[in-house]
């Protein structure tokens, strides 16, 4: 029988605070696992930590030279992570010219960099333990198609994508699995500059066959199977929940 429920199963979700990752981080704790949730401002991981029932985790995962001892530390206070969620992510819109320096590394560093490097901290601690771990990383159909106003937003989740295979490559003989999921447009707060602009919404929205914008809870149950057992033989792929958008 097929189960879908992570009790007994830790789990990090990065950007916990809001939008995506408050959605995935709930969702997990429905189906049994103990979830910490990150976030950069001590309020907010404050309020998450309420929220979840577990201690408030602060660490900007843009801070790569702090990573390695956030995992350490978390790893000794949790009793082991075995599942962590690469959701902390920014977006800069802008059209290409007028994307700045500090644009492209603001975007690039969280969305790309710092997945890259918290995952590898994870996969220096499960390694030595053979603990099977699993890794989901939210990239975005921006990495796939190109969309307007989009230029590091898309490339960093079009490298997300990339480096997904490219970790489940090297770490699948030692049990770890490491897949993505790439949602369409989604109502949240990084996504409300532009769906509240009704002729762009209206565009997007033509764009996508089942003609709805998504929900935080769509991308929930692909990001809670690819963590889970059911999906013990899938990795290095990119579970695309975009009603569509990008078939054509």
């Amino acid at each position: 029988m097929i189960d879908f429920r992570l009790d007994g199963h830790r789990a990090l979700v990065t950007g916990a605070g809001r939008g995506l990752g408050a959605a995935i981080a709930d969702g997990l704790v429905g189906l049994g696992a103990t979830v910490y949730g990150t976030s950069r401002d001590p309020e907010s991981a404050r309020s998450i930590a309420e929220r979840l029932g577990t201690p408030a985790q602060v660490i900007d995962v843009g801070d790569v030279g702090a990573l390695d001892a956030f995992v350490e530390r978390l790893n000794e206070e949790s009793g082991g992570i075995d599942l962590l969620v690469n959701n902390a992510g920014v977006n800069i819109t802008k059209s290409a010219i007028e994307v700045t320096e500090q644009d492209w590394d603001t975007v690039l560093d969280t969305n790309l960099k710092g997945s890259f490097f918290l995952s590898s901290a994870f996969a220096r601690a499960w390694l030595p333990r053979a603990v099977p771990g699993a890794i989901v990383n939210i990239a975005s159909q921006a990495g796939i198609v190109a969309i307007e106003e989009r230029a590091s937003y898309g490339t960093s989740k079009a490298g997300m994508i990339h480096l997904t295979k490219i970790l489940a490559l090297e770490w699948a003989h030692h049990g770890i699995r490491v897949n993505a999921v790439a949602p369409t447009f989604v109502r949240t707060e990084l996504t409300a500059s532009t769906l509240s602009r009704p002729d762009w919404a209206a565009e997007l929205l033509s764009r996508i066959p089942v003609g709805r914008f998504g929900e935080p809870e769509d991308v929930v149950g692909a990001v809670a199977f690819l963590l889970g057992d059911a999906a013990s033989l899938v990795t290095g792929h990119t579970v695309v929940v975009d009603g569509g958008y990008t078939i054509r």
